[in-house]
């Protein structure tokens, strides 16, 4: 047989390790130049305009309670304008429920009697934002008031590294959710969560290692290991349910054990989908596959408690006609489970990224204004009209 000759396994084996070392040495430089000195994200400050926005507060009051002395002294810039870090937008908030008409408004968490919210973010196929969707929203609650925990439940931990995170370095040894969940000796849950630099914003890391979980479950199955995995996350969220209102899950994108151990312990399951015809129909596999499994369970576990499912229409670009046909036929089958909003597709949040940023987290000032504005629009309608859905699940009137 003439031409070049094949490598052996060994050597593409050896390729593919040194392949791997090299772009993860080289990832590593990248976040320690992204986020030097420390290698550790710190957030930015907020301009009055985005405190009003989050906090319903208008500017003129704004003003006045902080020259009546109502509200902390902040930071200034050159301009004498103020700068709010999201632990002093909280504070402003402490105040406006105390002193405030409707002071509840500002605190917009559990109340007593109020259950934990864990929602599931899930998709079938990849590349549907599911994890764009899941820090949005996490980032978005919290700087409206609410006390969020953010859980990877992915092994490819992308949610984990949009925090600053190096999940094949830092976690190689542990400190994921796996160590939580695993059949063997598992740790409480608080041991794994981590703060991190958005205030309200709590961080369960996800690694390589809870690939493992889907294994171990199988043989977990064979031999009667109880507690199932059926119940193995709810029953770790048993420790934190007080220090949270709101949990939010980024899911793997397939329907195996670590999925269903997510959506078994969720209350609300939102489901993205981009409007093409491909993964419209790859959503609707993961539907009949999912709804015939969560059967399955039922007769077993009873019935699941899900107060809500919605669907995200998501990276939607309204200009191009086939999507707006596909969004339109999807909302006349799922009516009023779709949101309203649609994520849109933007450049402001895939340039964002490529430094593990949020729109959230960049510098209006390094942004084309028009475009920030555009998808700062549509991520906080998405946020805000789910919020609602949030709401109502705790019986309150929106």
């Amino acid at each position: 047989m003439t031409g070049t000759a094949r490598p052996s396994p060994g050597s593409i084996a050896g390729s593919i390790s040194a392949s791997a070392e090299r772009l993860s040495h080289a990832l590593n430089d990248h976040m320690r130049n992204s986020f030097h000195p420390e290698a550790r994200k710190i957030l930015r400050k907020f301009h009055p305009a985005e405190v009003a926005e989050l906090t319903g507060i208008s500017l003129s009051n704004l003003r006045t309670r902080h020259q009546e002395g109502d509200f902390p002294a902040v930071e200034t810039d050159s301009r004498g304008r103020r700068l709010y870090t999201a632990a002093e937008i909280d504070a402003i908030r402490d105040v406006m429920a105390r002193t405030g008409r409707n002071g509840e408004i500002y605190r917009p968490g559990r109340r007593e009697g109020d259950d934990l919210q864990v929602i599931s973010i899930v998709n079938f196929k990849g590349g549907s934002s599911k994890t764009t969707t899941a820090i949005h929203l996490a980032q978005r609650y919290a700087l409206r008031g609410y006390r969020v925990l953010a859980l990877d439940m992915d092994p490819q931990a992308s949610l984990t590294t949009m925090f600053g995170y190096r999940p094949e370095i830092e976690f190689a040894e542990g400190g994921t959710i796996y160590d939580a969940l695993r059949y063997s000796e598992p740790v409480p849950l608080s041991q794994v969560i981590r703060k991190t630099y958005f205030h309200n914003l709590d961080l369960a890391p996800a690694g390589l290692m809870l690939s493992e979980y889907e294994t171990e479950t199988a043989y977990a199955l064979q031999h009667r290991i109880e507690p199932a995995f059926t119940q193995r996350l709810a029953i770790a969220l048993e420790e934190v349910e007080a220090d949270y209102d709101l949990v939010i899950i980024d899911c793997p994108p397939q329907l195996g054990f670590t999925t269903m151990t997510s959506l078994l312990a969720s209350t609300g399951l939102l489901i993205t989908v981009v409007p093409s015809m491909l993964d419209v129909a790859s959503m609707a596999q993961f539907l009949e596959m999912a709804g015939e499994t969560v059967r399955t369970l039922e007769e077993i576990t009873g019935p699941t408690d899900w107060r809500f499912l919605k669907f995200l229409i998501a990276r939607y670009e309204p200009t191009d006609v086939p999507q707006s046909q596909m969004a339109g036929f999807l909302r006349s089958i799922l009516l009023d489970q779709v949101l309203n909003t649609p994520m849109l597709k933007s450049t402001a949040i895939s340039d964002a990224g490529m430094t593990q940023q949020t729109i959230y987290e960049i510098d209006p000032s390094q942004v084309v204004r028009r475009t920030l504005e555009r998808i700062l629009e549509s991520v906080n309608g998405v946020a805000d009209e789910f919020e609602k859905v949030l709401q109502e699940a705790w019986g309150r009137k929106v």
